[in-house]
């Protein structure tokens, strides 16, 4: 492997990294900061995001190939529960399977910033970014 294709895979990875801190700096100032609570898909999203920031983390200093294996499929995962979340909060879910039956719920209003971003959009974003940001990293690798 060459020292420009490494390089090119440590900063497609680096990026990944720097929008899943990014996300998780976020998402603890939605909730501690302006006292938002997380719904039970956020908290599933979380569970996602944080881990991305340590273990993508930890794959670049050194550069770590394996790292893929371990952050695509979390990526992944948080993808699903995002779709799942805006999918409940456009209203395409029906109601029996909100999983939100107590507390918060998945798509309160609290759940628009600015009065027309819905943070569920911000995760699709987000989620989009680092698994597209992977997939030409591991592309990279095996050519």
């Amino acid at each position: 492997m060459t020292a420009q294709k490494i390089d090119t895979v440590w900063l497609l990875l680096f990026i990944a990294w720097l929008i899943a801190m990014a996300s998780t700096l976020t998402s603890l100032f939605f909730s501690e900061i302006m006292h938002l609570e997380p719904c039970v898909l956020c908290w599933y999203q979380r569970i996602c995001i944080f881990p991305l920031s340590i273990i993508l983390m930890v794959g670049l200093f050194p550069l770590d190939k394996s790292v893929l294996k371990y952050a695509l499929p979390l990526a992944m995962l948080g993808l699903g529960f995002t779709i799942y979340h805006i999918a409940l909060f456009y209203g395409f879910i029906p109601e029996g399977l909100k999983p939100c039956t107590q507390g918060i719920p998945c798509d309160d209003d609290s759940m628009i910033l600015f009065g027309f971003l819905p943070i569920p959009l911000l995760s699709l974003a987000a989620f989009s970014a680092i698994i597209g940001l992977l997939l030409v990293a591991k592309s990279r690798l095996n050519t």
